[in-house]
């Protein structure tokens, strides 16, 4: 018997470590011979699927509207009639055995969730940030650290403007988070929340939520594709995006304390303020542009150690999975999930989130290390990759939760 899974994001396209776990689970689920079936919201950069008919329109929200569009717009954020319309008709269509959501708040809305509970369709989200907790789902605003709204007072999202510093779209914020917690979208709508990390289940369950409401099922990465090479070099890099929770100034200072070599991978809101700290401390930092693919795995293999120094509630990060299949220790910000993924002098360091100083000191440490203990400790994490975090593994847990929920594998 042939296997249906409705499968949820905002995005058909890899625009994220959302977007990636979400079509790396349709992918694995495929190879067994499930029929997925995607639902999104439409986009120019979606993936084609024969399901796109049957998508939500696309609500972008860094493009020009007029005031009507946005009010129009703003109304799905909060509650979409559009995608609970759209997903009522694809469920009569599918009858899928189960839905597995992912990101979904402001571009489909979680209206939908009453419609699968109706029909009985078990039903999953992974949480890949705080949202549920936070209004602005990163638990950060503008003094660091922020769980001011615990305990429910979400007026603190307006007060202190934490959606793009704008004071409408912190309201609109606020609004959907209050109307989606009356009518309880996702405390009722969904049966178990997947958390790729303790620290997540453990915040949720900090900030109210019932433990068996969730389940801890980490994330995964593709060792058989993702293949070392080569040995260590001298640089210390970050790839992702430049953004001010990436604790990238600290990075910058840390690297002209230590007086090693860094680079940086990817591109974002901080990248003109970074060059401009580079050039104020003279640190030997690198600014290398957007890479991926092999181009960025070629990166990492050549670097001595890859460097995540948060300064927020990172919940799993897959630039550590990938750092440690390549070979390549791991220095992390002791902060959110990342602890969870380092082994102290095994396959990496961890740091005092936000401390230059402290970064610093691991960086000297690592750069007189011998190369022969730096892939050491590269292929220590490999091993446990293959042990714990493969795609296989991964597969066999959410089965494992699927027929937790009644779906008969």
């Amino acid at each position: 018997m042939e296997h249906k899974l409705l499968s949820i994001n905002s995005y058909h396209y890899r625009r994220g470590g959302a977007e990636v776990v979400f079509l790396e689970h349709n992918r694995l689920f495929g190879e067994i011979g499930w029929q997925v079936v995607p639902f999104a919201m439409h986009h120019p950069k979606n993936l084609p699927t024969e399901w796109e008919s049957n998508f939500a329109d696309e609500i972008e929200f860094g493009e020009k509207y007029s005031l009507w569009q946005k009010m129009v717009m703003a109304s799905k954020v909060i509650y979409s009639f559009e995608a609970r319309q759209k997903i009522s008709r694809l469920i009569k269509i599918v009858q899928p055995d189960i839905a597995h959501a992912h990101n979904v708040y402001h571009h489909l809305s979680p209206s939908f969730f009453s419609v699968l509970k109706a029909q009985n369709i078990p039903t999953v989200m992974t949480l890949h940030d705080l949202k549920l907790a936070c209004p602005a789902y990163k638990m950060l605003t503008y003094d660091g650290i922020c769980e001011r709204c615990k305990g429910g007072s979400i007026w603190n999202v307006v007060k202190h403007k934490c959606v793009k510093n704008s004071g409408v779209l912190s309201t609109v914020i606020m609004l959907e988070t209050l109307v989606h917690r009356l009518l309880g979208c996702y405390s009722k709508g969904v049966d178990r929340f997947v958390v790729p990390s303790r620290f997540y289940l453990e915040k949720m369950v900090e900030w109210g939520w019932q433990r068996d409401q969730f389940t801890y099922i980490p994330n995964f990465v593709d060792v058989d594709h993702l293949l070392p090479s080569g040995e260590p070099g001298e640089a210390f890099v970050y790839f992702g995006r430049l953004g001010p929770e990436k604790g990238l100034s600290t990075f910058v200072r840390a690297v002209a304390s230590a007086n090693v070599k860094g680079w940086i991978v990817g591109t974002g809101p901080e990248e003109e303020m970074l060059r401009r700290l580079v050039n104020e401390t003279e640190a030997d930092v690198e600014f290398l542009g957007y890479r991926s693919g092999e181009s960025l795995f070629n990166t990492i293999r050549d670097a001595r150690a890859v460097v995540l120094p948060s300064e927020w509630y990172e919940n799993a990060p897959m630039s550590i999975m990938e750092a440690y299949a390549l070979e390549r220790p791991v220095i992390g910000a002791n902060i959110g999930g990342i602890p969870e993924l380092i082994r102290e002098g095994e396959t990496g360091a961890l740091f005092s989130s936000g401390n230059a100083d402290d970064l610093a000191e691991c960086m000297r440490r690592f750069s007189i290390m011998s190369k022969e203990n730096i892939l050491s400790m590269g292929k220590v994490g490999r091993i446990w990759m293959m042990q714990d975090f493969t795609t296989v593994r991964y597969r066999e847990r959410i089965l494992e939760l699927y027929r937790d929920l009644g779906v008969n594998i």
